[in-house]
């Protein structure tokens, strides 16, 4: 008896299309929208403030990116990125008074502890990315040492929605490009 899962009238077996990249290339007179990751196309991965550190890094490593947004309940408290977690930040907060372990370890860094809060994050408005080219994006991302941008949209009932995010990385990656670091 063969099984229900294959299909056999097939005589060549399938071939997968490698030459088509996961993420589509730009060119700086794209429109910069084509660069966000929006979030009414693709759910973004959350992760709320409670969470340890490392698992909000394992998170990313399975879900292939490097950011995450932080959420309690349905409000955005935050970003934490893999070089928040893989840097000083850890560090400096075991370091701090404010850990409260006996000794403190690794293991009790939250993301709330190391995550750039919500009034700390750069945002762009949505409006401002549909109007700006990927040369734009280039320029603005030249001028910061973000490696993420949230793009906010203003609510219908008042207050701002996260629209998307932008990424220097993936813009770098998309343009074929390499971005010096600002000395901002």
């Amino acid at each position: 008896m063969r099984s229900p899962c294959v299909n056999s009238s097939n005589s060549l077996p399938a071939t997968l299309d490698l030459a088509s990249p996961l993420i589509p290339a730009l060119t700086l007179d794209s429109p910069g929208i084509a660069a966000m990751t929006e979030f009414t196309c693709e759910s973004p991965i959350i992760v709320s403030p409670e969470c340890q550190v490392d698992d909000a890094l394992h998170e990313m490593i399975i879900s292939g990116i490097r950011a995450l947004l932080v959420v309690n309940g349905t409000t955005v408290v935050g970003l934490i990125t893999a070089a928040d977690i893989l840097g000083t930040r850890p560090i400096q907060f075991l370091q701090n008074p404010l850990c409260q372990g006996t000794p403190c370890r690794r293991r009790d860094v939250q993301v709330a502890d190391i995550m750039t809060p919500w009034l700390a994050l750069q945002v762009l408005t949505f409006a401002g990315v549909a109007g700006a080219s990927a040369a734009d994006l280039v320029e603005y991302f030249s001028n910061t040492d973000a490696t993420h941008l949230l793009v906010v949209d203003p609510a219908s009932r008042g207050g701002t929605v996260v629209r998307g995010l932008l990424s220097r990385s993936r813009l770098a990656r998309q343009l074929g490009i390499e971005f010096s670091r600002a000395s901002a």
